[in-house]
């Protein structure tokens, strides 16, 4: 067997390096004549600026350029929609505008002068509330839009009304996830500079460096080729940098000083400057039978956009194929709306618009549970999507649809046994004090693996193999820009070579990303990279076999072989936009299924929630690499934990009030289960490498929403906005109305 072959867990290929200090982040690089930049961030959430005087900052001594908007070739980027300044020029949207850069000689003397650029405002109303800023009379975010609606998509399936009228029950709900900030360990940091070759070239940490170089190219009016980056190790991401940050602020930089320049950001500018997880503010009223069978759902969510429009259509484009849970529906209507306000740019973070929805349909499920007097195992049981079930979006499910073996297997690890007439939890285990109370709560999420839609998502890999005189692969070079964020990425591709190639994976490298060097890879997102980067390097690797084969039988005496290859996941399945009359469509190329269990203990003196077990069934297909499996269920149940418990970005009018990470909480080992048990279903993806498909964000998705059931099966208390602090849980069970909140009403057209 190979060493290091698919289903053994290889350690990192990184790690080494990692841990001991070898490895160089964005901000371990200089260059010889380096300059410094730094921001001037907006002075209000909104703002006209009517004048920008430069002129104290320049006589700083040391003080280079103070760049505005008018140093910009093209004054626009966006990783979809070109709706953001570089550098405001008219008008200031949010605090994380940046309004001016200061180049000096050294960080002391660029710092200084920041606090001298004067600039003149004249404040504007505040649109802070994405229900309010829908309404016709809203004051507009983007003058040249007639409004504050970014986008509309929605669905309709069967016939709603009939549906209802056939429901023996029905239960309605609304639900709020708030901004949730990434949190990673680096912040943003860049380094730019003119290379031998004249490209700008730009050292920072990204999730998609090639999609980076079409927003600087515009921005700089350069031709694609004039522009490089290099990516070397990233200190985490979770979509926080997939949208540019620094880059084409040292890229503008270095290109009109022609020397290198630097920019390190602060962790209270970090928290300021890059985007959150959007929040949702859903409505749910859903009908079902007797016995059980899902009738109709209706469905409302409102998405915060914040000033811009980032990836806000897409992550909406994803929330609404997913708002109605992993099952069988017959009827539905269903609508999502994201919306500009004044509030933080909100973006990719783990799980993309498939993270909010199951905080909705998963307490619908056990609401419906509850009025039916029936198990939450079973009544999941009987409404969850098969292999050939037609989704709400009126798609067949693929072969890898595998909800009920994650159910499943949760289920039994939890106690729960299958019984012929149905499925009955475990009885109720003993109270450790009389003040506490314990409960448990079951939730299923499924995520999309790759780009969707329509989007041509693609990877393409290169493999150089070194040959020995008699043919023998010596060693092999795998050129793939797909970024290592932390996630392991590298050292699944090694492998999946490594396994093709039938080498020991310690003879396999996997080149950093550099964009003049390795072709693109796509985005470090939508849980992909295994799916389509490993089936572009199986792929190119079954091709450099195929090359050597032909040089032996040449005898060509070749001893380096090269080959190339694309992965397309419309060859797999073709993604098609929402249909303009119904909404249906066929979404996604592949799925990732997953079941959590929790078991809770509610301080109801307090408010507290202890997590005290937590079961994590999830379907990957075939595991690449166990451990590293592993590692991304463990830290997608801890960012679940957060998401659950304790994590909220708070503005107020646009101000920051959680503006450091002391302010912002985060769980420690202390919040975490206190027994995680994780289960892998290994339900083969037929059209991923190997049967191995995504895994990354799934782990994410069911965490919060079995934590909610199981403080309702504790207490009976029903938290419906996110985070359960302890004092909304404590308001909850005495009956003591919440701090203000969205209003729970239907959204304007």
């Amino acid at each position: 067997m190979t060493a290091g072959a698919v289903g053994e867990s290889v350690r990192r290929v990184d790690i080494e390096a990692k841990v001991q200090g070898r490895r160089r982040y964005p901000q371990d690089f200089s260059l010889p004549g380096m300059l410094h930049a730094v921001v001037v961030w907006a002075g209000y959430p909104h703002a006209r600026i009517r004048r920008i005087d430069p002129s104290e900052a320049l006589a700083v001594p040391g003080v280079l350029a103070v760049l505005t908007h008018e140093d910009v070739p093209v004054n626009e980027y966006g990783i979809n929609i070109y709706d953001q300044p570089v550098l405001a020029s008219d008008k200031v949207r949010w605090l994380g505008d940046r309004v001016a850069v200061v180049v000096a000689e050294t960080l002391r003397a660029a710092e200084r002068a920041r606090d001298l650029v004067r600039v003149d405002y004249e404040e504007l109303p505040i649109v802070d509330d994405p229900l309010e800023a829908m309404r016709p009379e809203a004051t507009l975010v983007h003058e040249d839009r007639r409004s504050n609606l970014l986008k509309h998509i929605y669905v309709r399936r069967g016939n709603v009304e009939e549906g209802f009228a056939a429901a023996d029950v029905i239960v309605e709900g609304t639900y709020h996830t708030p901004f949730v900030e990434h949190a990673y360990l680096q912040p943003e940091a860049g380094l730019a500079y003119i290379d031998d070759e004249g490209r700008v070239t730009v050292i920072c940490a990204a999730q998609w460096p090639h999609d980076d170089l079409r927003q600087i190219a515009h921005a700089l009016a350069l031709p694609l080729e004039q522009v490089r980056e290099v990516v070397p190790a990233v200190g985490g991401a979770f979509g926080g940098r997939e949208d540019i940050s620094v880059q084409i602020l040292v890229a503008l930089a270095a290109w009109r000083l022609r020397r290198p320049v630097k920019m390190v950001w602060s962790r209270e500018e970090s928290i300021r400057g890059h985007g959150k997880r959007h929040p949702f503010h859903m409505r749910h009223r859903w009908g079902a039978t007797k016995e059980g069978r899902l009738t109709a759902v209706e469905i409302e969510a409102v998405l915060d956009a914040g000033a811009y429009a980032s990836t806000s259509v897409p992550v909406l484009e994803n929330a609404v194929s997913f708002l109605a849970g992993p099952y069988a529906v017959p009827h539905a209507r269903i609508d999502g709306y994201a919306v500009y306000t004044n509030n933080a740019v909100t973006m990719a973070m783990r799980g993309f618009g498939a993270t909010q929805p199951p905080v909705g349909y998963e307490l619908q499920m056990d609401r419906l549970a509850e009025a039916l007097g029936m198990d939450p195992v079973e009544i999941r049981m009987r409404n969850l999507l098969e292999p050939g079930s037609i989704a709400v979006t009126g798609n067949r499910m693929p072969a890898v649809t595998s909800a009920r073996e994650t159910l499943r297997a949760a289920a039994l690890a939890a106690g729960w046994r299958e019984e012929p007439q149905g499925w009955r939890r475990p009885g109720a285990s003993i109270l450790r004090a009389s003040h506490l109370r314990r409960g448990i709560g079951v939730a299923c999420a499924y995520k999309n693996v790759g780009y969707s839609f329509g989007f041509d998502d693609r990877s393409t890999a290169i493999v150089e193999l070194a040959l020995a005189s008699d043919g023998s692969i010596q060693s092999a070079l795998v050129r793939c820009a797909a970024v290592e964020v932390g996630q392991g990425v590298t050292t699944v591709l090694a492998q999946l070579a490594a396994q093709t190639l039938g080498l020991e994976v310690s003879r396999v490298r996997v080149a950093l990303t550099d964009t003049a060097a390795t072709p693109s890879a796509g985005s470090s997102s939508a849980s992909r990279h295994v799916f389509m980067s490993g089936n572009a390097v199986v792929k190119a690797c079954r091709q450099a076999l195929e090359k050597r084969d032909a040089a032996l039988r040449e005898e060509s005496g070749a001893t380096r072989i090269v080959a190339e290859a694309t992965f397309r996941g419309h060859d797999v399945r073709r993604t098609t936009a929402y249909d303009i009359v119904d909404g249906h469509c066929e979404p996604h190329i592949s799925y990732s299924f997953g079941t959590q269990i929790a078991i809770v203990e509610v301080d109801i003196e307090t408010g507290a929630v202890q997590v005290d077990r937590l079961i994590a069934a999830t379907n990957a297909g075939t595991p690449v690499n166990p451990r590293l499996c592993l590692g991304q269920v463990a830290g997608g149940v801890h960012m679940g934990v957060g998401y659950a418990l304790m994590e909220e970005f708070i503005q107020q009018k646009g101000q920051v009030r959680t503006a450091r990470l002391s302010e912002y909480h985060i769980p420690t080992v202390a919040d975490m289960p206190r027994e995680l048990e994780s289960i892998f279903t290994e339900v083969p993806d037929p059209d991923g490498p190997y049967g191995a498909t995504g895994l990354g964000e799934t782990p994410t998705l069911p965490t919060a929403p079995a934590i909610l059931n199981a403080i309702h099966d504790a207490t009976g208390a029903w938290i419906t906005e996110l985070p359960a602090t302890p004092e909304r849980v404590w308001r909850a069970l005495r009956g003591v109305p919440a701090q203000p909140a969205a209003p729970a009403r239907r959204p304007c057209p």
